[in-house]
């Protein structure tokens, strides 16, 4: 019975359990708060499995599929359904928020039931944006999430909390509303239904496309975030609590690059084709000259957001060259990156639990007291890199192969932020990790516990495993990336 209802569970089990875990009340309830959180996380990310092994992988059509009608009078309904190339990312959120939730288990001491809650819901709307195949309910579960992270980061953010989440609320919703204008336009064009796979049916001549097309990058290109709509999110990474700028990165930014792949090639795809040079250069710049400003950083989480722009970087470049291997490498590369960056700000809010800094020069010597830490740290850096048997290599390789098929100067600039992410990354392990011991805070550091490496253990296996053996995931999204690709080249004039 479950089965036909797989994704509604998926999506509603944590919005609900969210307002139980509210439920509790104040603070004194804080330990029922954080094991019945913990509780609906786990069972949430089981529910998700079935939709791997339940995965037909031979077969391009959505799958899970559940509609009903939710307002009649405007053909608005609620219809779920996932492919090849949602699905990894429900797993990949599901995962990621049992993560979170054990990361912040000690961390988090007042107001524990708002804030466990708040990830709960945030979960529940992010699944929902990647099962969505009704616009409006696409819409609605879009701007819902921005909600509980304008809470996450404005409640236990840092001190420049307020001005980092009206920063982040206001990009953000201004490119959602024109995301909505594009949508209400196709809507008309297409005979007044707001289902997203009609919209790629919908024939369209090149001047409404390329409008379309803006509407959608406005609301995308901020979410990636791509240059120059990025500077929001260094501020949000560096004011956000530990577990938002771990969600933040790994799955928020994944959203824009989502969109694309579900709206804007399939449905625009002559307007594509002919904007892809500008949004193959924007890309460009973000893996080059973003790389270059990450390497001047001083804040370690800062770095580290300044890095995702740059990677996000490859993953529009690998969409944008309208080949298997790009999108397939930008879509392993969105996959991996949650894992990497999700780790790195695990590891700096591990350090930042102990010494209350996030700044390179408050450390050095880290190596000493905490070993097993500096292990984990040094594997994550790696897959920062794009070291050979790690996540970081398998994506960013594809991506490069897939742009020298189309144009050897794309993969040669593209490389270079293998030697640029080197750089910042090795040269900020190095100042954090190796050395003398120098600093009393630094020397009476305690290595990590056994909570603290059972999540980022969990997260250095799934770097490992993509890195050793990304078949799996390959090959659930080869077929729907073959119809993406035929949608892309495909002219609507």
């Amino acid at each position: 019975m479950y089965e036909s209802h797989l994704l509604s569970i998926v999506i509603w089990l944590p919005i609900l359990g969210g307002l139980l875990v509210l439920g509790t009340g104040g603070d004194h309830n804080a330990p029922i708060a954080r094991k019945l959180s913990l509780g609906i996380a786990v069972a949430s990310f089981l529910f998700s499995l079935p939709l791997y092994f339940g995965f037909d992988v031979g077969t391009a059509k959505m799958q899970f599929v559940e509609r009903a009608d939710w307002v009649p009078a405007f053909n608005v309904e609620y219809y779920l359904g996932i492919d090849g190339i949602s699905m990894p990312f429900i797993l990949l959120t599901t995962f990621l928020t049992v993560i979170v939730i054990i990361a912040s288990w000690r961390v988090i001491q007042n107001r524990v039931a708002q804030y466990m809650a708040s990830f709960l819901l945030l979960e529940g709307f992010m699944i929902g944006v990647f099962c969505a195949l009704d616009a409006i309910l696409f819409y609605v579960f879009w701007e819902a999430m921005l909600i509980p992270m304008f809470l996450i980061i404005g409640i236990w953010g840092g001190d420049n909390r307020i001005y980092a989440t009206i920063k982040f609320f206001l990009y953000t919703l201004l490119g959602s509303l024109l995301m909505l204008v594009a949508i209400l336009y196709l809507y008309h064009r297409g005979g007044g239904s707001f289902n997203i796979l009609d919209f790629h049916g919908i024939k369209l001549g090149l001047t409404a496309q390329i409008l379309i097309f803006i509407a959608f990058f406005a609301a995308f290109a901020v979410k990636v975030p791509m240059f120059p709509v990025h500077t929001w999110l260094p501020d949000a990474h560096v004011e956000a609590p530990t577990g938002g700028s771990v969600i933040l990165a790994a799955i928020l930014l994944k959203m824009g690059a989502y969109g694309f792949l579900r709206f804007v090639l399939p449905v625009v795809p002559d307007a594509s084709r002919e904007l892809a040079g500008i949004v193959i250069a924007l890309s460009l710049i973000a893996v080059v000259y973003i790389a270059l400003v990450a390497l001047v950083q001083n804040d370690m989480k800062k770095l580290i957001a300044y890095s995702s722009v740059s990677h996000m970087g490859f993953v529009t470049l690998g969409f944008f060259i309208f080949n298997a291997r790009g999108i397939e490498g930008g879509i392993v590369q969105m996959v991996s990156h949650g894992f990497v960056s999700g780790a790195l700000f695990l590891c700096v809010g591990v350090l930042y639990d102990r010494v209350h800094s996030r700044q390179i020069e408050s450390y050095g010597g880290v190596a000493t007291p905490m070993p097993v830490f500096a292990a984990l740290f040094m594997l994550f850096a790696m897959a920062n890199v794009g070291l050979p048997g790690t996540s970081g290599f398998v994506g960013e390789f594809l991506v490069i192969l897939g742009a020298f098929q189309v144009y050897p100067l794309y993969a040669v600039l593209a490389a270079t932020t293998l030697v640029f992410g080197a750089a910042y990354t090795l040269w900020m392990y190095k100042r954090v990790v190796f050395g003398a011991v120098t600093k009393d805070s630094v020397a009476a550091l305690q290595d990590v516990d056994r909570r603290e490496i059972l999540f980022l253990g969990l997260l250095a296996i799934c770097v490992l495993a993509l890195g050793i053996w990304p078949q799996p995931l390959l090959e659930v999204m080869h077929v729907s990336v073959d119809n993406l690709i035929g949608q892309a080249t495909m002219s609507k004039l």
